[in-house]
């Protein structure tokens, strides 16, 4: 039985290691260019905008503070956030990445209120479209955020719903801008 493991440990030591060395990396991955246009989020930023009566309450203005820095390795976006709203006060922290695979953005946020959103999301020209679908209250939910850049340091916000495959809601509207 020791000779066996001995024999084991042998081969995945010194047979195993070229199936390891060709799966390893021959250096460290570099951020491709899709994560490098994330970059356009990284900073101090602040939200002004309105959220309709509907299922997250009766409605309001609401302000946002986020400070978007990189993770080490600049693969994922880190973006911790202060939300005032009808609903109180909040924290959330949101990761954005990019998934090479599926050639696709990927969000996921998690919220004081114990929410968890994931999201996947796609940029064309400077319009960002991120979509989720989950069940609430029972009901198939379909969610869009859309983010348009309307400079540097300013993008709009609409957060639409469609339950159970009907027309599609504003939920949430407002204005983004970065901090000097």
């Amino acid at each position: 039985m020791r000779r066996g493991i001995l024999i084991i440990l042998f081969a995945l030591t010194f047979g195993g290691g070229s199936l390891f060395a060709a799966l390893a990396p021959s250096q460290m991955p570099q951020p491709g260019p899709e994560l490098k246009r994330l970059g356009y989020f990284v900073g101090k930023w602040h939200s002004d905008g309105e959220l309709k009566p509907g299922p997250f309450g009766p409605g309001g203005k609401f302000t946002e503070s986020e400070d978007a820095q990189w993770m080490p390795g600049g693969f994922f976006l880190i973006i911790h956030a202060d939300e005032q709203s009808p609903m109180g006060n909040g924290k959330a922290l949101m990761i954005m990445g990019y998934d090479s695979e599926k050639k696709a953005y990927t969000f996921s946020a998690f919220n004081s209120m114990g929410q968890n959103e994931v999201a996947t999301g796609s940029v064309e020209g400077n319009t960002w479209t991120w979509q989720s679908e989950s069940v609430m209250g029972g009901k198939q939910v379909k969610t869009k955020y859309t983010m348009k850049e309307q400079s540097p340091t300013s993008y709009t916000t609409k957060f639409e719903m469609s339950s159970e495959g009907g027309p599609w809601a504003t939920i949430m509207e407002g204005t983004t801008t970065k901090a000097k």
